[in-house]
């Protein structure tokens, strides 16, 4: 009995291998173990950095804080704590100004009165304040004063002065009552002990809208609590230098989550409901780290903690502030994992780049000892591609002291054998397209291989299980059509051998399986005598030849298959196109027809240059691919453009907002009517002047609805008159920037202030009418690079103009320059497109065949500029059908269709021109192939009375 392995390698695979893996283990071992030492280390200084932060934060806030400390103490003792009139806290004017001046952190000096009385002076650097208060231009300070006494009620009073203090404007403020004595730190002041600062938790300035907090101290003689605005906007500024990678995120928050100090202070400040400010939640951060940072349960200080997030990993800690006391402040900070760990992944991967270089040197190494150890593998490899080449003459005899290679020499010299029989078989399965021929010759090689007496082939009908005989050799007897009761391969194999009448079990059969194991016939063959051992010595070859004959069987039909589906998704994709638009319906399914019959034509014509074209099985389904593709560009031409019916056609026809304009403008002399009346005015010279005005506004929108049309040429004085119109003003009341999507709004001018209402003209040509390429341009240009396809387009400027002047001043038809640019890229798309699809050898040309149909024979056409010596028969056959389908297609909007005669006469200038090929313009007429497409696809008024002797008169020039 023979040595069964199960699984067997080389020496030399194992002796490489177990070098290998142990060195790779090894070295794996010693990485892992330097990336997460390294890993500890980086995370270790992080956490010392992040207190270092912290005590740089708290410096920076001292540094802000302990000048104004020292300028609130001397301020206490300035005679304005004791002033009783306005006048009194006027002559220190000077004093409060130059602390502004001196500290730009400051927003505001006041200081409130046990009275009630309040006196401020702000600086109004900040030009949404200066706005915010209607402050003169020249204004550098204000001034606000409450005075209150028992006699009268609180007099609130603004003031504005230039930056040499001089009063440019005071106003008597009625509704402005403010109270100091309400206030936090008017109150934290007059309780605290007597030369105690007292420093508020920030907050957002009501008037400014910048995050500080106040510094206040009560003179103890008077009452008075003189206090301090001071912003910290800085320390975000200082925040954004202090990052330790470039995506840290840091953050100063207090004990309830909001935010102090932030890089971007554009997300410090929201505005609630009520229209009043807050800080920012760090919820509400656009990069949610940090909040889930803080959401960390019993997170302690200085330890890092390790975040997964949606966006990617993070390390993050806080640590605490001491500036200012009893505000319980901390300094968030997160650091992608990503930035933090680059250095230990990148010695990580050095060491492994090492590691390789170390196995590669260890294979070299094996290399050279396998080459002495195993030099009889060397030559059992060259018999093996002996046998790669189908030379079987030498039989395997490579004798070694290996084992292995003994075993695979007597291993390839039972399979010699086998694969001679297989030979003859597979060339007929590889070679013969045809199904009947190809089984006809497997069945007869496979009887001459196996010494059969004859052999057949039945195939399956699954729906009605029933076999039909496809091939036989020897056996004339075989019935042509077997029905059989069951469909699985054991009860065919059965009605097969029942059909014989298997008597002496001398009928082989196996049943022929596809790919997914489903029966698709039976092969049968009939031997001398089958004897027990006979049949295993046959079973497994017939069985591997049957699996042969059955792919083949299948790959013929799914080929079938394959090209019908195929056919039936370019039909669905033209049937798509056409439906797209309601006025092209059915040009994706006339063109190829059309095409079809000239081609028809020049294949059977006689006459020159036709008579050595033809075209094989293969080109013509090329050819109709070709032709029902040679639109599918259009799939990416918008609707709008495409079916444009009106100038001013969009989305939807803009010529009712025009009409609203004059509109708008009758009413208005309606209305000046109605005024004259009331002013005391003539009533007869008031009717005149405005049924004078509605009657002209009547003929003006009349000319300019018949120019939207566009069925008239325009002329020059036509463009004129449109002009002379256009100036007509109107008043608009609404912001026409609301309700704008974010692309109508970038078209907009910048920083154009609002002023309503504002005069507008009856029409324009604006900024935010031109629509630019979004994106990179198209490469249609000839010498833009990455035009591969050979395009010579001249483009547009601009993706769009909407200009309502611009489009009523179209000469001809309804299309600007950039729509008639939109419309002929459909063909580029067509040719990207196609270009881009993994076409067999017998498809490449049909990107040619459909993206060439727009060419002239001048050069003049497009997208490609090509002259007729660079067109081929089919391609000009698809220009030639594509003219005359579109000018005899009765479901155009921007146009009538034509009659035979007149496109026909149309066409003759175009061949007389070189716009189309004039032989194949000719074959054309005089083999009447257009009335063939006439009598199938056009209408009975538009099938007249054709002279050809005219017409080709016309196209010859003469």
């Amino acid at each position: 009995m023979a040595d069964k392995r199960s699984f067997e390698l080389s020496l030399q695979t194992v002796l490489s291998g177990v070098l290998i893996v142990s060195t790779l283990l090894v070295s794996l071992m010693l990485v892992g173990n330097s990336y997460y030492s390294s890993r500890s280390l980086l995370l270790q200084a992080s956490a010392k950095s992040a207190q270092q932060l912290g005590e740089n934060i708290d410096l920076q806030m001292l540094r802000v804080i302990s000048p104004l400390d020292s300028t609130l103490s001397l301020l206490i003792h300035d005679p304005l704590a004791g002033a009783e009139t306005l006048t009194q806290r006027n002559q220190s004017l000077a004093l409060l100004v130059e602390v502004l001046r001196t500290h730009p952190v400051v927003s505001s000096v006041y200081a409130g009165y046990p009275d009630g009385s309040f006196f401020l002076v702000r600086s109004l650097r900040n030009q949404k304040i200066a706005s915010s208060v209607m402050a003169p231009d020249n204004a550098a300070y204000m001034v606000q004063s409450v005075e209150r006494s028992p006699a009268k009620d609180a007099q609130g009073q603004w003031h504005f002065y230039d930056q040499y203090l001089t009063l440019l404007e005071s106003a008597s403020q009625a509704d402005y009552a403010f109270d100091p004595r309400s206030r936090a730190w008017f109150q934290q002041a007059s309780q605290s002990d007597a030369q105690q600062t007292i420093l508020t938790h920030p907050y957002v300035f009501f008037t400014s809208g910048e995050i500080g907090l106040t510094l206040a101290k009560q003179d103890p003689g008077t009452g008075t609590v003189i206090g301090l605005d001071a912003s910290v906007e800085d320390l975000s500024m200082f925040l954004g230098k202090l990052r330790l990678t470039d995506g840290t995120e840091l953050a100063v928050v207090n004990d309830k989550g909001s935010i102090i100090a932030y890089p971007d202070l554009s997300q410090l400040v929201h505005t609630t409901v009520e229209g009043s400010l807050r800080l920012a939640h760090t919820k509400e951060l656009t990069q949610p780290v940090l909040h889930r940072l803080a959401s960390a349960a019993a997170l302690p200080a200085d330890t890092i903690k390790y975040l997964q997030m949606a966006g990617g990993e993070w390390y993050g800690l806080w640590v605490p502030l001491a500036t200012l006391a009893g505000s319980e402040l901390k300094l968030m900070i997160a650091i992608p994992a990503e930035e933090l760990l680059a250095d230990a992944k990148s010695g990580a991967w050095l060491q492994l780049r090492w590691t390789g270089l170390i196995i590669l040197v260890l294979l070299l190494l094996a290399s050279l000892l396998g080459r002495k150890i195993f030099q009889p593998f060397g030559r059992l490899s060259r018999e093996i591609e002996n046998f790669a080449s189908f030379d079987f003459s030498q039989p395997a005899s490579t004798q070694s002291h290996i084992a292995e290679v003994n075993e695979l020499s007597r291993v390839l010299s039972h399979m010699a054998g086998t694969i001679v029989h297989f030979q003859k078989i597979s060339r007929t399965l590889a070679r013969e397209k045809n199904l009947d021929r190809m089984l006809e010759q497997v069945t007869f090689h496979l009887k001459e291989s196996t010494t059969a007496n004859g052999g057949v082939i039945y195939l399956l009908d699954e729906e009605a299980c029933t076999l039909t005989l496809a091939s036989q050799a020897d056996l004339p007897d075989a019935q042509p059509q077997l029905t059989c009761e069951n469909c699985n391969p054991e009860g065919l194999r059965s009605c097969v051998r029942a059909m014989f009448g298997d008597e002496k079990n001398n009928i082989l059969t196996t049943a022929l399986l596809d790919r997914e194991g489903q029966p698709v016939g039976v092969l049968g063959l009939k031997m001398p005598d089958l004897a027990a051992q006979y049949e295993r010595s046959h079973r497994r070859f017939i069985t591997e030849m049957s699996g042969s004959a059955a792919t083949a069987i299948e790959t013929r039909r799914q080929v079938e298959v394959q090209r019908n589906l195929i056919d039936a998704i370019i039909k669905l994709l033209a049937d798509t196109i056409d439906a797209k638009s309601p006025y092209t319906g059915g040009h994706c399914q006339r063109v190829p027809e059309l095409a079809s019959l000239l081609l028809d034509a020049a294949e059977n014509s006689q006459q020159q240059p036709f008579t050595d074209f033809s075209m094989d099985e293969e080109e013509r389904y090329e050819f109709r691919i070709a032709a029902m593709l040679h639109d599918c560009g259009k799939i990416t031409s918008p609707e709008y453009v495409v079916d444009k019916a009106t100038k001013l056609e969009t989305i939807y026809n803009r010529i009712h907002e025009v009409r609203t304009r004059f509109e708008v403008l009758w009413r208005d002399a309606d209305i000046a009517y109605l005024k004259g009346l009331q002013a005391g005015g003539d009533a007869e010279v008031l009717a005149a002047e405005r049924e004078q005005l509605q009657q002209t506004l009547q003929h003006e929108f009349a000319f300019v609805a018949a120019a939207n049309l566009g069925g008239e040429f325009m002329q020059p004085e036509d463009i004129e008159q449109l002009q002379q119109i256009g100036q007509r003003t109107w008043q608009r009341h609404f912001d026409s920037r609301l309700g704008l999507s974010r692309d109508e709004m970038s078209r907009l001018p910048s920083g154009e202030a609002l002023t309503l209402p504002v005069t507008e003209t009856l029409l324009a040509d604006r900024v935010d009418h031109i629509v630019p390429w979004s994106g990179k341009r198209p490469p249609v240009e000839r010498d833009n690079p990455e035009n591969i396809w050979g395009f010579d387009m001249a483009l547009p400027e601009q993706a769009f103009n909407l200009g309502e002047l611009y489009n009523l001043g179209i000469q001809r038809g309804t299309l600007t320059t950039e729509e008639r640019f939109k419309i002929n890229d459909h063909i580029v798309q067509t040719i990207c497109m196609l270009s881009s699809l993994p076409l067999p050898a017998s498809l490449k040309k049909v990107p040619d065949i459909a993206g060439n149909h727009h060419e002239k024979m001048d050069g003049s056409g497009y997208p490609r500029g090509l002259k007729a010596g660079h067109l081929s028969v089919p391609e000009k056959i698809m220009a030639l059908a594509d003219i005359f389908e579109a000018l005899t297609a009765a479901d155009r909007p921007y146009k009538e269709s034509k009659t035979l005669e007149e496109s026909l006469r149309i066409m003759a200038f175009m061949a007389r021109d070189q716009h189309i090929d004039g032989e194949l313009f000719t074959l054309f007429v005089t083999e009447e192939v257009y009335q063939q497409y006439a009598d199938n696809f056009m209408k009975p008024h538009q099938i007249t009375p054709v002279d050809k002797a005219k017409v080709l008169k016309i196209a010859a020039g003469d």
